[in-house]
């Protein structure tokens, strides 16, 4: 009986709690599968798994093992990192999420640079539309773009931050003429991501805050698909303005009430990992990486440079705050 590849197919079924699942990821059989969690029961003397044909769950003692065997590959990892990092280079896979602002504009580039100058290291990537879709104790590390990080209980590194610009079509202003002053919106068609304020915008100028009733026309998950359908002419929308940096420099959108200051509009690039004492060496290669690689970035023009924050005290908001382009 090999008990480290039993206890390593035995961890898969546990989180997978899917034999099926657990093989496909595996790569092997179901069959071996099976045969390998059978002998490990009979080696403990223990049921370790409920079976049944419609689900797979835990017996209290297999959740029990299930914790220490995870504690076990997690210190096997890191000893196996530990080597590959006596002789200068990380190995591994990382479990990367990351929302999809993030996803579909710096991330592949950081991820490209990263494994350039450590080739031996893999990503296993989760996209996102919205924070709560995702647990991120569930991953080594996580990218979120947010207005106001709601979770506390990671490390939370501030990489950047941006503004949203308000946003139309060519073929939409050529059909509605565009609005000169805030309170026009309400009779436009406006579209909302989730995760942008759906009810009212607020702008605020010499004479005080004016607060904009809008009627969406859509309410959409996606920010992609909210960007697509501007694009196509359906309606005006508040993104961020590095998700729509290529659009506005192509044309085919434009900035509408630039005259105005939009309430609300920044939104910070947060890398959260868990803060765990003895930091794996890949995660803590990453993390140091991926800092290093957003304090050199130069910054953006004046018209879009967002002010450096000192560093903070409180461990759950980290170190310090780096401007520039980015989400």
């Amino acid at each position: 009986m090999n008990q480290l590849a039993s206890i390593r197919i035995f961890a898969k079924v546990a989180e997978c709690l899917n034999f099926a699942e657990a093989a496909k990821q595996l790569g092997i059989s179901n069959s071996v599968v099976t045969r390998s969690l059978a002998t490990l029961e009979e080696h403990l003397g223990v049921r370790l798994v409920n079976r049944t044909t419609r689900r797979v769950s835990l017996t209290g003692t297999g959740q029990l093992y299930w914790k220490r065997c995870v504690e076990l590959l997690r210190q096997l990892n890191d000893m196996d990192e530990y080597i590959a990092s006596a002789v200068g280079q990380p190995a591994g896979s990382l479990r990367i999420a990351a929302s999809s602002l993030y996803a579909t504009t710096d991330l592949p580039e950081v991820l490209a640079a990263y494994r350039a100058q450590e080739s031996r290291m893999s990503f296993d990537l989760t996209v996102f539309d919205n924070m709560s879709d995702v647990a991120v104790s569930e991953f080594d590390v996580c990218f979120s773009t947010e207005r106001r990080l709601r979770d506390s209980s990671m490390v939370c590194r501030p990489l950047a931050q941006t503004r949203d610009v308000i946003v139309a079509s060519p073929d939409y202003l050529a059909r509605c003429p565009a609005p000169r002053a805030p309170g026009e919106l309400a009779s436009h068609d406006v579209l909302v991501a989730s995760d942008a304020p759906s009810r009212y915008w607020e702008f605020r100028d010499t004479h005080g805050t004016q607060r904009v009733v809008v009627q969406p026309i859509m309410n959409i998950q996606s920010p992609q698909v909210v960007k697509r359908a501007v694009q196509a002419g359906l309606g005006i929308a508040r993104l961020s303005r590095s998700f729509v940096r290529a659009e506005l420099a192509n044309g085919s959108l434009r900035t509408l009430l630039d005259d105005a200051t939009l309430c609300g509009d920044e939104r910070t690039v947060w890398l959260l990992y868990s803060g765990q004492p003895y930091m794996a060496v890949a995660l803590r290669s990453f993390v140091d990486f991926v800092v290093e690689r957003y304090r050199q970035k130069p910054p953006e023009s004046k018209a879009q440079k967002v002010e450096c924050v000192g560093p903070a005290q409180h461990r759950s908001s980290n170190t310090e705050l780096l401007s520039d382009e980015i989400l």
